[in-house]
Order: structure tokens, then C-alpha cells, then sequence
């Protein structure tokens, strides 16, 4: 199914006006999914500006690369593209031959191209395979596989650790069973397994197998240890004056990126940008529902860390 190259990213107005790109020299975008945001910083950037564009979709990385094509060089060194998962951006500079940069962008959610795609099994609306992986040609093992061979106890630590899913322990003993006359293959087979194990709570304002999705595609890909690995990296990729923006869709990736600006301005490290989270104005959450629950954070690196005497 091919992803809508209109698709217009989330924040992208605020994600230019933090990341200033006309001062920048070295971008790198960890996620650069559609290149929608790509696309926003080099319409804005000096045309010798560098961009590093980092996906774990080949697909989107195909996507991306068609859509940004009118930004590249003819020596295709303007803009390079690299199959990775962002927390391998100190490999991907060391293949790119940079050390640091002026500005790194990491939107952590996923994208339209995935969730759209019902043969991804991103999706609690569309009936398609129950795998959830970001790089579907890797080796990490399927959201399907999880719930077939996971034990009840480790199906229901990974629902409330991922998503904090009061039911988790229910859900969990709902999958087992049905696990048991069947294998769970199917994303909408899923969904009804859950719906009956909740259905006495059931809210008509939120499909009840939200949270076991987000928990599933979090495990699959390995997200909360991929963002720490980005944040860890950032200390030795950053430029003095370099800005980093993080754009989180829950409060497990939200929480880590707040602790650790916080904990880089308490370190003397540079300061805060954004006092409070930047999040999607009316008019932005209207014409994209998607984008309701993004949140912005902006860090200024200073380039040195005081150490204590």
C-alpha cells in the first residue's frame, strides 16, 4: 500500500522555528520517516547544510528519498540515507564520516506509511497479520510470537510495563486461553480477545485494545532501550551550541527525555528550550487526530559538563 507523500508531519512548524536550521552546518533526522520534517528543515537550511536521514523501514526510507530528491546535490552527499534504527546514529556517522552535528530531530511515533498498511499489523481497525516490527526484513521477533509463547506473567508484566494497562493480568489471561484452541496470528483476532476480556469496563471513546497494541509494538521494536541508547549517544554527537528535538506520543517516552534535559542542564551541560512541552494547536490535532497526544522537547547544548569538586 503506498504512503501518502502529502502527509504533513507533526509539529513541523515548531520542530524549524527550535531547530533553527539556517544556522545549522549537519542535521540528522533519527526518524525520518515520510521526510516530511526533513523536507521543513532544508526548505529553511543553507544549501551547504548536510542532512542525515536515519529510518528502520527500508520502505520509508524509499519513500523518504523520493520526496527530498529535489534537495540533493549532484553528488548525492547532500542528503544520505542510512537503514538503521536511531539508536545506531554513532554508527551511522562513523559510516557517514561526520563526528557531530548542529541539530537532531527524533519523532517517535509511528509513521502513516506503517499504520496505514494493514499487512503491518500496526492497526486495531484493519485486519492484517499481527506483526508490528518497524524493519519487517530484521530478526526481532513478531507481536504475534509474543503472544503465543510468552507465559501469562510475562504477557501481563509487558502490558503494564509498556502501557501501563490496569487490566494487564485479565488481558493477559484472556490471550492464554484463546491462545490455546488457536494461535493468535490476526491483528483484529487480537482485538476481539481483548474486548472480551474488558468488556465489562469497555469505554466507546477508546478502543480497549489501544494500550495491548502500544505495549506489543513497544516490545517488538524495542523502543524504551532504543531511546535511551539515542539519549546516551547524544553527550558525544552534539556540537557546542547543537539543539536537540525529541517528539514523544506518551509519557514512557516523554518521561525519559524530560529526565534527561533535566538532568543535562543540572550537569551544566546547556539549558532547556522548551520551559513546558510543545503540543499541537487546534487547528494541527483537527486536521491530523494522529498528532493529539505529541509533545515537543527542545535541549541546547553547550558543549561542557561541570563535574562536582
Amino acid at each position: 500500500m503506498p504512503a501518502p507523500l502529502e502527509h504533513k508531519p507533526v509539529l513541523s512548524r515548531q520542530v524549524v522555528e527550535l531547530l533553527e536550521p539556517q544556522r545549522c552546518r549537519r542535521i540528522i533526522d533519527c526518524t525520518v520517516g515520510l521526510g516530511g520534517h526533513a523536507a521543513a528543515l532544508l526548505e529553511k537550511a543553507d544549501p551547504s547544510c548536510r542532512l542525515i536521514a536515519i529510518d528502520r523501514d527500508e520502505r520509508n526510507l524509499r519513500l523518504a528519498k523520493e520526496r527530498l530528491s529535489g534537495f540533493q546535490d549532484p553528488a548525492g552527499d547532500r542528503v544520505r540515507f542510512f537503514h538503521a534504527g536511531f539508536a545506531d546514529i554513532q554508527e551511522v556517522l562513523h559510516q557517514a564520516g561526520i563526528d557531530k552535528a548542529d541539530a537532531v530531530l527524533a519523532d517517535l511515533g509511528v509513521s502513516s506509511s506503517q499504520i496505514d498498511d494493514p499487512q503491518r499489523g500496526f492497526s486495531f481497525v484493519s485486519d492484517g497479520p499481527l506483526d508490528m516490527r518497524m524493519d519487517p526484513t530484521g530478526d526481532a521477533p513478531t507481536a504475534a510470537k509474543l503472544v503465543n509463547t510468552l507465559s501469562e506473567d510475562a504477557l501481563a508484566d509487558l502490558l503494564f510495563d509498556n502501557a501501563d494497562e490496569r487490566r494487564s493480568r485479565q488481558i493477559a489471561r484472556h490471550i492464554v486461553r484463546a491462545r490455546q484452541v488457536q494461535p493468535i496470528t490476526r491483528t483484529l483476532q487480537l482485538v476481539e480477545i481483548v474486548r472480551n476480556a474488558c468488556k465489562r469496563h469497555m469505554r466507546a471513546r477508546i478502543n480497549p485494545a489501544t494500550r495491548t497494541f502500544q505495549a506489543l509494538r513497544m516490545a517488538v521494536n524495542a523502543e524504551r532501550e532504543q531511546l535511551a541508547a539515542l539519549l546516551a549517544a547524544m553527550p558525544r554527537i552534539l556540537e557546542p551550541g547543537a539543539r536537540v528535538a525529541v517528539i514523544s506520543f506518551h509519557s514512557l517516552e516523554d518521561g525519559p527525555v524530560k529526565f534527561a534535559f533535566s538532568s543535562w542542564k543540572s550537569a551544566g551541560c546547556g539549558r532547556i528550550i522548551t520551559r513546558k512541552p510543545v503540543v499541537p494547536d487546534d487547528e494541527e490535532v483537527a486536521a491530523n487526530p494522529r498528532s493529539r497526544s505529541a509533545k515537543l522537547r527542545c535541549f541546547e547544548w553547550a558543549g561542557r559538563i561541570q563535574t562536582q569538586a
